[in-house]
């Protein structure tokens, strides 16, 4: 242990960044590796849970905008649907509809029929 405690102290004087490492070596020991290694495998889960995250996203925008477009398609169908049904119920009313001077054309010609017998 002494040798050591002399190895760390010689490390430390010749390198300041390896003061931390020093320090971590004294307190921990062989279990900073450990700790390393549960760190890593826990900033790989993190990365992996995060990249499917990013997949998930991905997918439900393009569904969402997928949706988005049909809707408008059927939205378009429904209107141009509207206005030629509307188209036809205005030329439908035009054709029943007998404007004015016809119908007093008709008038006078029945008023006439009428005095004539």
């Amino acid at each position: 242990m002494a040798k050591e405690n002399k190895a760390v102290k010689e490390e430390v004087a010749n390198d300041p960044s390896s003061k931390i490492e020093a320090i971590k070596n004294l307190i921990f020991g062989e279990n900073i590796a450990a700790y390393n290694s549960e760190f890593e495998k826990v900033k790989n889960d993190i990365a992996s849970k995060k990249k499917e995250l990013e997949d998930f996203i991905d997918d439900s925008r393009k569904e969402l905008h997928q949706a988005i477009d049909n809707l408008s398609t059927d939205i378009n169908i429904r209107i141009t649907e509207l206005e030629d049904n509307l188209a036809d119920k205005a030329e439908a009313l035009d054709s029943k509809k007998v404007d004015k001077k016809t119908l007093g054309d008709l008038l006078i010609a029945m008023g006439e029929k009428i005095n004539q017998k």
